[in-house]
């Protein structure tokens, strides 16, 4: 009888722990800290890309990258310091440069910046992200998130450090804290979400051995 019992008590913290019962579980669901929004004003950094697409004109149409002294070679433009103009500005600026020997006004300009999407994701590397994405089209550029990542959490790196709180998929660059050289980080399941198929295998094998023993 005393080994029965203790099988049942395996079984049953088994099973608990199949379906997320306990301290850790409750503690997962706690709501995560705010994590205050910044605006996409912050100057191109090294390695950002200026994107220009100008209506019928595939010349001057393309992505240019921002150099380490924070210059950009834009076509009929030339070289132009961004490292320390807000980004807002970078964008006007540009427009109103091209529109001098333009007829037309179909001009785009977008900063595109540098992130690392790493973790449980499909192709972890370096992405440039446009500032109207979402969080999940970023993830979406590393092929998405690998079947053992968390499709309900996001963190933010910067400089090996995680930001507080957490992001949502649905949150907008341009809304959220993520700057240029940040990663993005898609964190594991958890080993029993990951690995359920094998432990409700053994809680079944517990119960038929408990079955046997009773009689």
């Amino acid at each position: 009888m005393l080994r029965l019992r203790r099988l049942v008590g395996i079984g049953a913290a088994l099973m608990g722990v199949a379906s997320g019962v306990g301290p850790a579980r409750a503690a997962a669901q706690t709501a995560p800290g705010s994590t205050s929004a910044v605006s996409d004003t912050s100057p191109p950094r090294p390695g950002d890309l200026v994107r220009l697409k100008v209506w019928r004109e595939p010349d001057l149409t393309g992505e240019f990258p921002v150099d380490e002294s924070g210059v950009v070679v834009l076509p009929q433009i030339g070289a132009l310091q961004v490292g320390s103009t807000p980004a807002d500005l970078v964008k006007s600026t540009v427009r109103d440069k091209l529109m001098t020997f333009l007829n037309h006004a179909s001009v785009d300009v977008a900063v595109l910046r540098r992130v690392q999407v790493i973790g449980a994701v499909q192709k972890p590397g370096l992405y440039h992200v446009d500032p109207t994405m979402t969080i999940a089209d970023a993830i979406a550029l590393a092929g998405g998130v690998s079947p053992d990542g968390r499709t309900d959490r996001v963190e933010i790196l910067r400089e090996g450090q995680r930001l507080p709180g957490q992001v949502t998929g649905r949150m907008p660059i341009s809304q959220s804290p993520v700057e240029s050289g940040d990663q993005l980080f898609v964190p594991q399941r958890s080993w029993v979400s990951r690995n359920t198929a094998t432990i409700l295998a053994g809680i079944a094998a517990i119960t038929g051995l408990a079955y046997v023993l009773r009689w």
